[in-house]
């Protein structure tokens, strides 16, 4: 990995991935009368671990939660509470809240992002 890279750290991929997941959300959003859609997620925590190689994460509360369900691949069927009669599994509150929760997310890894070339900007004009 390239030196600027490393200063970057993990806030690039966590962007990257919070795009893919607002993708992901969005398609939720937009098939919620679609017959037979089932509603997918990618499971941010498992797909960031596996990008950085980096260990479990950890909490500063037994009730805190660290993962979604795990099952293979980063993207996966969301379960839902009730199912209605047209096969269809987007729960429209569920989908607009966790879209509504990732895109914060998201603005929070870009000004994170943004500090860190920030940073570099300033180091190589030497002020």
């Amino acid at each position: 990995m390239s030196k600027i890279a490393d200063h970057l750290g993990i806030h690039q991929q966590a962007l990257n991935l919070r795009a893919q997941r607002n993708e992901v959300l969005a398609s939720n959003i937009a098939n919620a009368s679609t017959p037979n859609f089932k509603a997918r997620d990618l499971n941010f925590v498992q797909e960031l671990q596996r990008q950085t190689q980096l260990g479990a994460m950890s909490v500063s509360n037994s009730h805190h939660m660290t993962d979604l369900p795990s099952t293979s691949g980063p993207i996966q069927y969301r379960l839902p509470t009730a199912e209605s009669l047209d096969g269809n599994t987007v729960e429209l509150h569920v989908e607009q809240m966790q879209f509504a929760e990732n895109v914060m997310k998201y603005q929070a890894s870009l000004n994170f992002l943004n500090r860190k070339i920030t940073g570099l900007m300033s180091a190589i004009k030497g002020e």
